[in-house]
């Protein structure tokens, strides 16, 4: 009988390949290669010239299933986070895993239970890398939710200097305001680095802002507390192509360490709220939000908006924008 991770597709190319930096032989796996992310980091990884395992908790290989893929090399293995030796199958031959979670199709939205769900998996996954020989680095996929909230963000002696990647998530804090994405995203991270410590993985972290996408809605988990990161100078969001680039980049710098707060916006005045807003919300509750956030910022009238004071940044990317200064994100396969 086929395992939960035979293999459901493979795709190779005959032609000759010239691939720099990777060689031809460069395998890596993504996990899980379904969502966004995971399918977005595939792509750029064939691209540049990577053979690759993507790992998917469900039959859904369509994205996977056009000319730019056939054209490649790709394997798409059926794996599931619970299940140890499907893991391992999908990693096995791989030097390196991106790793990032997708909720199952039963448990889809983030509440109380999620973080025993996700911190499982990210154990089973970690702990799936040490148990091989061929595992030489692994690129967490975390959150600025695991990095951003506590009760002292922004009057303890520390915030007189911004949040960065050496801040944690208070577990404690997130349980009491119901911040189920963030509670989820630092346990799952410091399980991950815990085990990588232990087990002497070379592990790195992306700790990723809200993910912009066509169909982003208000729902989305990771947008619990925005006013409060509003207001607090700590509400980023990231575009699709640099969270790839960033993910490629810390993998492919052997001077890479630790973890890493990825974003390219900050929105903080009342413009960029209000342009973030239409994007989340339909039309008819639109105007409803503006009101909002006008309240909140103690903006008593919409003329009054042009000279609305701006929130102070309170959050740093600079550890990631100089590894990446140098990244070459047109790098691609040659013919």
């Amino acid at each position: 009988m086929a395992s939960a991770a035979d293999a459901i597709c493979s795709f190779d190319d005959d032609g000759a390949v010239e691939i720099s930096p990777c060689s031809r032989t460069t395998t890596v796996c993504v996990m899980d290669a379904s969502g966004r992310l995971g399918s977005s980091l595939v792509h750029r990884l064939l691209h540049r010239g990577y053979a690759v395992h993507a790992a998917l908790q469900t039959d859904h290989t369509g994205c996977f299933d056009d000319e730019l893929v056939k054209k490649k090399k790709v394997s798409v293995f059926r794996s599931d986070l619970f299940d140890y030796h499907s893991i391992m199958d999908a990693l096995k031959g791989c030097s390196a895993l991106f790793y990032s979670f997708e909720p199952p199709s039963d448990h889809p939205t983030y509440d109380e239970f999620m973080a025993e769900v996700e911190v499982r998996a990210a154990h089973n996954v970690l702990e799936a890398c040490a148990q091989t020989d061929t595992i030489h680095k692994v690129v967490f996929t975390s959150s600025v939710t695991a990095v951003i909230w506590r009760d002292d963000r922004t009057t303890s002696p520390s915030s007189s200097h911004d949040i960065d990647e050496r801040n944690w998530s208070d577990v404690n804090f997130c349980k009491k305001f119901k911040l189920w994405h963030a509670l989820s995203k630092t346990l799952a991270e410091k399980t991950a680095w815990a085990l990588a410590m232990d087990r002497g993985l070379n592990m790195v972290s992306v700790n990723g802002g809200l993910l912009m996408s066509p169909d982003l809605t208000i729902t989305n988990p990771h947008l619990k507390g925005a006013a409060e990161m509003y207001q607090d100078g700590l509400l980023v969001t990231v575009d699709l192509e640099f969270i790839v680039d960033a993910h490629i980049s810390v993998f492919e710098d052997a001077s890479s360490y630790g973890r890493y707060v990825c974003f390219d916006r900050v929105i903080n005045c009342y413009k960029d709220a209000v342009e973030l807003a239409r994007m989340l919300l339909p039309p008819s509750q639109t105007s409803f939000l503006q009101t909002q956030i006008q309240s909140q910022s103690q903006t008593p009238s919409f003329e009054e908006t042009e000279t609305m004071v701006v929130y102070q940044q309170k959050i740093s990317n600079e550890k990631l924008n100089k590894l990446m200064v140098d990244f070459d994100t047109a790098l691609q396969l040659s013919r």
